[in-house]
């Protein structure tokens, strides 16, 4: 019993946290909203931050928090359908929902306080004056973010030996740097071996002391997990269906970075498992089915990276209705010619969603998509498989640190780009006959297959004229392969990743920045965003 309540107080703590920060978001998102009323990307951000409060105060047993969150998401859902008006009436509605959610989390939502319960009533009046049909949306696609939002005053645990470690090597360092700057002064004295020999001495000390400190971020993804489990239970209560999660690989390390950011992609993907795969407890008995349906969640590491699962028994995806939901939203043209594999990637897409009623967790479409965008922020990938009547399977594969990849450098009209090197398949030479311009796209014969491309010198709008030879570099990202057509080819190195400016979030193609050795700045591309611009843009043409 002691050990639930601790495990309960940690999960607590970590809400109270999220919260504060989440809160801030909002409170600062809807005072930019009454001087922005048009802005179609803020209303996306506000509608995320109040869909991500309700979920995590559902997992923390905050319920008054999440009834009161629910209804602002309510009341963003129509501000984002257009059937409500921003004006100065509603927006102080909107910022006295977030004194009252401040004052529930303080107050330890279990209750609803009198003031909230006015509030949700004042809530419920806006709603129902508002039309039922909602205008045309005119609001734009949401940029993925370029990176994942990091709450502030983290803290990690460090085992004192490390810390011991990383003090030791700092010493030799020290030693090893005074004496490479001796023999720098007497050069005339030594020969460029010696001098060398002394440069990797210092460079072998500097990457033991970096490997010591990834280490030493490294935290297991066990805790992230166990906070899903009442999230199970109660969803399946909820809905009159039995469910236990279940918990593998719990031991697996990552870095802290990573674990802080998978919290929200984890909370979608168990979601979905029980809301649209577990069945009811008679409909899978009448299948031969346990009338418990299992999920698991778990974590394993593969060829250096991490990769996290979430498979269900249950009912497997819908095909039949993604296809035609998919086929109403224009993203395909004949719902009877979808493949399996289609399918696979339209469960991402935003907006698609196959439940019929609209409940506090399905029917608003942004469960999915919202996996997609925060895990391709991390550099990762997500894909899905189904086996109908079985279950299905969602896997994450994330890198396990984002300070530092194994790059590929390629150079364009004298600017460098870096790509992550895990995404490289082969470098091949561009045939002549594609080159000197077109589109910015074409496709190429790769060993008997067709190869779509992209000309990143047309992409980013570099000048000059293409040098007499190009290489097409073959990059995938899960189950998509493209090219990109590039001057020269660098070669591997480790790149140290650096933060774009805010002012630079959002840039299609782009998810980081590197310093080179000559002091320039190269940008790190996004393999994933570039290959389904890639691909679009050659199936438009």
């Amino acid at each position: 019993m002691d050990e639930i309540q601790i495990d309960r107080q940690v999960l607590v703590d970590t809400f109270l946290g999220e919260a504060a920060e989440i809160l801030d978001q909002l409170e600062q998102g809807i005072v930019g909203l009454e001087a922005r009323p048009d802005d179609g990307e803020l209303l996306h951000a506000l509608f995320r931050a109040a869909h991500t409060l309700k979920g995590s105060a559902g997992m923390a047993g905050f319920d008054a928090v999440s009834d009161l969150a629910h209804d602002l998401e309510d009341l963003l859902e129509r501000l984002r359908a257009r059937s409500l008006a921003v004006d100065r009436g509603l927006v102080t509605l909107l910022l006295q929902s977030a004194d009252a959610l401040r004052g529930a989390v303080a107050a330890g939502g279990t209750a609803p306080s009198p003031a909230a319960r006015t509030l949700r009533e004042r809530i419920a009046r806006t709603l129902s004056a508002a039309t039922d049909v909602a205008a045309p949306s005119n609001l734009t696609p949401e940029p993925a973010p370029a990176q994942p939002a990091t709450p502030a005053g983290r803290t990690l645990r460090v085992d004192v030996r490390k810390l011991d470690r990383m003090l030791d090597l700092a010493g030799e360092i020290g030693i090893a740097r005074g004496r490479l700057t001796d023999m720098l002064e007497k050069r005339v004295s030594l020969t460029v071996e010696e001098i060398l020999a002394a440069h990797r001495d210092t460079d072998r000390l500097y990457l033991d002391l970096q490997d010591v400190v990834m280490k030493a971020r490294m935290v297991p993804v066990g805790p992230v997990f166990h906070q899903h489990l009442r999230l199970a239970r109660d969803l399946a209560a909820a809905q009159g269906k039995q469910a236990r999660l279940v918990l593998e690989g719990g031991e697996t390390e990552v870095d802290t970075a990573i674990v802080e950011a998978i919290r929200d992609p984890l909370t979608h993907m168990v979601r979905n498992a029980v809301d649209h795969g577990i069945e009811r407890p008679e409909i899978r008995r009448e299948r031969s089915k346990d009338p418990c349906g299992r999920v698991v969640l778990r974590a394993f590491h593969e060829a250096g990276t991490i990769v996290i699962q979430v498979v269900d028994d249950g009912a497997g995806l819908p095909r039949g209705r993604i296809a035609e939901r998919a086929q109403a939203l224009g993203l395909v043209a004949d719902a009877s010619k979808v493949t399996d594999e289609e399918i696979g990637r339209l469960v991402f897409e935003p907006g698609l969603s196959t439940s019929e009623t609209l409940t506090e967790i399905s029917g608003r479409g942004v469960g999915m998509d919202v996996v997609r965008r925060n895990v391709e922020a991390l550099r990762g990938s997500v894909s899905v498989e189904s086996r109908e009547g079985a279950g299905a399977t969602v896997t994450i594969r994330l890198p396990l640190t984002l300070a530092i990849i194994q790059g590929f450098k390629v150079g364009v009209a004298g600017e460098t780009y870096i790509l992550p090197l895990e995404a490289v398949v082969e470098c091949v030479e561009l045939p002549a006959e594609e080159r000197g311009g077109g589109n910015g796209t074409g496709v190429v014969n790769l060993r008997g297959r067709p190869l779509p491309y992209l000309r990143l010198r047309d992409h980013f709008g570099v000048e000059g004229a293409p040098p007499p030879r190009e290489h097409v570099v073959v990059v995938q990202h899960g189950s998509a392969t493209a090219g990109l057509a590039v001057d020269l080819l660098h070669g591997e190195s480790q790149t140290v990743i650096k933060p774009l400016g805010r002012m630079f979030h959002g840039l299609p193609g782009i998810s980081g920045s590197s310093i080179l050795g000559d002091g320039k700045v190269a940008l790190i591309l996004d393999v994933a965003g570039l290959l389904r611009q890639t691909l679009k843009r050659v199936e438009g043409h």
